[in-house]
């Protein structure tokens, strides 16, 4: 079992930067990689950024040059740094885990991204 645990949402105004974070616990060694989601109502939760074990990373094209996706493995937390931030960006984040035939997921965080 992994547990995670978000935390960082919040309200910002256009062009403003929040940090995303995601502390797991539990079976953490049988993670092999750690992504943030996001999803609006009526919309299917899509990728956002991904982080392998060894630090592959990949970005859906929308957020790539604007959002970094990093991890602390002292701290087995992972991180999603967003900067410049717009509208369309307004959602709920999960943090998901990826093990071998599972996933596991974080409660959410909302992003509002409004003036």
């Amino acid at each position: 079992q992994v547990q995670l645990v978000e935390s960082g949402g919040g309200l910002v105004q256009p062009g403003g930067s929040l940090r995303l974070s995601c502390a797991a616990s539990g079976s953490i060694f049988s993670i092999n990689a750690m992504g943030w989601y996001r999803q609006v109502p009526g919309k299917e939760r899509e990728l956002v950024a991904r982080i392998t074990s060894k630090g592959s990373t990949r970005y859906t094209d929308s957020v790539k040059g604007r959002f970094t996706i990093s991890r602390d493995n002292a701290k087995n937390t992972v991180y999603l740094q967003m900067f410049s931030l717009k509208p369309e960006d307004t959602a709920v984040y999960y943090c998901n885990a990826e093990v071998v035939n599972s996933d596991y997921w974080g409660q959410g965080t909302q992003v509002t991204v409004s003036s």
